[in-house]
């Protein structure tokens, strides 16, 4: 108070340009400790605030008043410039400066400072960076500025990224520390800062809308724009990779993104209900004591276009993606163990989750799905202990079933192999695709499942056997012939009325797929132990009547038996995996987008093997050639007939007209709408080569040679002299009638199957031949290709090659 006395206070006007009236109280001076451990003299002025500091600028002393804005003092300031312009003073320096201003009571008064000892810090920096937001206000253009402030923290001890000696002092509480800088290091940092695209605040000058003091050297920003900074979120887009360049990523409070840290547990959780052919599954993370859902998670990263779904060029093994969990916060996930959970379940993820608690609910077929799963976490999935079990048994190797006690057949080995693959989905309560080949005795290898689960006591519903009409007869005299025991109703026929009342006391039921319509309510009504589907591509039109109520039947278990389980198309397989097992494969339009379309027009072959590893459970197909040591031998001979005379003459007539007529008709409609014309012409040459008069035109009728005709003629001669049977297939009824009648001159025993035979002569006549009573069987392609077996016959003719070899090969397997 002697010294400096009641002094005025006014503002620079250069730097403020108004006054403020107040006056100074008092004069402090103190011990200031710094925090590289020394002690400064402070001198301090009690103002309006008690905050007040005085401190010098420019050769003018100022003050910090309580406005946060700097006023000048004037008068004697000898004694508050010494004082400040004093160096840091070690203890043993304090009574020297007490010597020499021994006349001031002032200082006289000052206690003397407590001597500390000072620890080292030997540590590797780790960059720190804060990431914050500026508002920036430029006249109409305000927005966010994202702000990156670097640190370099040293065991705890953060410093700051300015020059400064090489080994620093700071206070830690109650401690001293003192760190020594690597130079080398925090030089790297900057190389990548550099190199990710951040640049020094510093060097971008005075922004418009900046406001003053908002940024200082430590900080780093990204240029959005001219004299613009980039926003929060462009900035925060970069935390995954300043994480892998070693960043330690933090956010101050005003940051509109929370950066979590690293999940410490991944979990799976299964939930299943017995007797349910559903089970449900959860995924989640634990983040600081948080149980987090990943299921959405993981479906929200699937709609990100930016999402890597494999490993990027140069991607480090040990990626990590910044994955949202609300509009907020983030959470830095390894991409490796993302992809790992996303990729066997990508399927159901691209679809809706159950919204009432985001699980995602599987089918028990799909059991291995959790396997898949289980490989990416470090610990068992929680629950689903019947499912583990069910998993395990259908790794562990199948032993081949024997035949059933009363059984009347003795099986082949694949037979056997057959049976224990019916019986383990059985015990699984799984449906599935029988699909060998013909003639390798799908029929008996079920029949022999029915009989076992009959003495184990699980046939106490009936069966039912919907197969094609001409294959009731078979169905029902292969029962008694091979199983005996179980007791066989047929539904057929226009006596079938109050037959359906007598279900429940049998074993087996059998019926037709024109019947499913008529009778649907009867059938429906019925609840069965086991639903078998013969002859199963009668169902692959997922849209007809019959495969709509096959899916309404109830069954503990749905067998489809057929040969040709993929024809034409991929939907094919979906209807009759879906008819067995409803749901597996999604809804038919999920499963074109997933799996069709890709294969069929893309030749994915990633998603063909992530079919074929979600069916390869439910279908058991044998091929002949898989079993031939089983089988007797098949020999094919292919023998190419010759045109000539006037049946070549009646072919390259045709073939130049109808080139003509579809090359014009090409030009006028355009290639897509002229298909019926194309085919109308393939047809006609064809019929030239099998037989002139099977073409409807006149110049035709006047030709009978037939050079094909001729040779399957005396073929046949021959066979018969042999002694041997043989079945004729022709796609056209019209081929075989001619062949009949040319067969009838040369006094050639034989009979014909085609549509228009009455289904109840099917049976007789496959009787007749199997006895030997007749050596020649004529039969259309489509009536003959399904519902038949033919063991008797040893030979095979195709008069007329199909296009579509799966009917061909079909029609020779009976």
């Amino acid at each position: 108070d002697t010294l400096l006395g009641a002094l005025p206070c006014f503002f620079d006007k250069a730097s403020a340009g108004r006054l403020v009236a107040g006056p100074l109280r008092a004069l402090r001076i103190g011990w200031d400790a710094r925090e590289d451990g020394t002690q400064k003299l402070a001198l301090s002025v009690d103002a309006a605030s008690p905050k007040t500091r005085l401190l010098r600028v420019g050769g003018l002393w100022y003050f910090d008043a309580a406005t946060r804005e700097l006023g000048r003092v004037d008068g004697d300031t000898r004694l508050a410039e010494a004082v400040l312009r004093a160096p840091p003073l070690l203890p043993e320096q304090v009574p020297l400066l007490m010597e020499r201003w021994r006349d001031t009571p002032l200082l006289a008064a000052l206690p003397m400072p407590v001597e500390q000892q000072v620890e080292p810090i030997d540590a590797k920096p780790v960059p720190v960076l804060t990431l914050r937001t500026v508002n920036v206000s430029n006249g109409l253009n305000r927005y966010q500025a994202g702000v990156a402030r670097l640190a370099f923290d040293y065991g705890g001890v953060r410093l700051p990224p300015f020059p400064a000696p090489a080994r620093e002092r700071r206070r830690q509480g109650e401690r001293i520390v003192e760190i020594r800088r690597d130079r080398a290091v925090e030089s790297a940092v900057f190389d990548r800062i550099d190199e990710i695209g951040l640049v020094p605040a510093e060097m971008l000058g005075r922004l418009p809308g900046m406001p003053r003091g908002a940024l200082n050297d430590a900080d780093f920003v990204i240029e959005h724009g001219r004299r613009q900074l980039a926003g929060a979120e462009q900035l925060f887009a970069l935390a995954p990779r300043l994480r892998d360049l070693g960043f330690r990523l933090e956010s101050d409070e005003g940051f509109p993104f929370a950066l979590l840290e690293e999940p410490g547990t991944w979990y799976a959780e299964v939930d299943e209900t017995s007797g349910n052919p559903w089970f449900d599954l959860r995924l989640g993370i634990d983040v600081g004591g948080e149980r987090i859902d990943l299921l959405p998670v993981l479906h929200r990263l699937l709609s990100d276009p930016a999402f890597p779904l494999a490993p990027r060029k140069g991607e480090p093994e040990d990626a990590t993606w910044l994955v949202p969990l609300d509009a907020r916060r983030r959470v830095p996930l390894p991409l490796s163990k993302l992809r790992a959970l996303i990729a066997p379940l990508l399927e159901w993820l691209q679809g809706p989750l159950r919204e009432h608690d985001g699980a995602l609910r599987l089918r028990r077929a799909q059991v291995d799905v959790l396997e898949r799963i289980e490989g990416g976490l470090e610990q068992p999935w929680r629950g689903g202990e019947r499912l583990r079990a069910e998993l395990e048994r259908r790794q562990a190797p199948r032993e081949p079933a024997r035949e059933p006690e009363g059984f009347r057949a003795t099986l082949r080995g694949y037979q056997r192999d057959g049976l224990a693959w019916l019986q383990f989905l059985a015990d699984a309560g799984l449906g599935g695709i029988l699909a060998d080949d013909m003639g390798l005795g799908k029929t008996v290898q079920v029949l022999a499942h029915l009989l076992a689960e009959k003495q184990r006591g699980r046939l106490d519903r009936p069966a039912l056997v919907v197969a094609p009409t001409s294959l009731v007869a078979n169905w029902r005299d292969e029962a008694q012939r091979f199983a005996p025991d179980l007791r066989v109703l047929v539904v057929h026929g226009p006596g079938r009325h109050g037959l359906h009342e007598e279900m429940p006391r049998h074993d087996l039921v059998i019926t037709t797929y024109p019947l499913l319509l008529r009778d649907r309510d009867a059938l429906v009504a019925q609840a069965y132990s086991v639903l078998v589907f013969d002859e199963a591509q009668s169902i692959k039109n997922a849209k007809s009547q019959a495969a709509k109520i096959v899916r309404e039947l109830d069954g503990r278990q749905r067998i489809a038996m057929t040969g040709t389980p993929l024809e034409n198309h991929l939907g094919e397989l979906w209807a009759e995996l879906d008819a067995v097992e409803p749901g597996l494969l999604g809804s038919e339009k999920h499963f074109a987008k997933f799996y069709r379309t890709p294969i069929e027009k893309h030749g994915d072959d990633e998603r063909r093997e992530r079919l074929n590893r979600r069916v390869a459970p439910l279908i058991l197909r044998r091929r002949k050639e898989d079993v031939l040591s089983e089988l007797p031998p098949k020999t094919e001979i292919v023998r190419r007939i010759e045109l000539d005379g006037s049946q070549r003459e009646l072919y390259e007539t045709l073939r130049l007209t109808q080139h003509e007529r579809v090359l014009g008709e090409m030009r006028k409609r355009g290639l897509a709408q002229s298909g019926i014309v194309v085919l109308d012409a393939l047809l006609k040459l064809r019929q030239a080569c099998c037989d002139p008069r099977l073409v409807k035109l006149e110049g035709a009728r006047k030709v009978r040679e037939s050079g094909k005709l001729s040779y399957l003629l005396e073929l046949l001669e021959n066979l018969v002299e042999e002694g041997r049977r043989v079945l004729v297939f022709s796609q056209f009824a019209e081929m075989l009638a001619l062949i009949a009648t040319a067969l009838d001159e040369r006094k050639l025993a034989w009979q014909k199957l085609t549509g228009d035979t009455p289904g109840a002569q099917r049976a007789g006549l496959v009787q007749r031949f199997q006895d030997g009573e007749v050596p020649l069987f004529l039969i259309s392609l489509k009536a003959g290709g399904v519902g038949l077996n033919l063991t008797a016959a040893d030979t095979v003719i195709h008069y007329d090659p199909w296009w579509n070899p799966a009917v061909e090969a079909q029609a020779t397997d009976r």
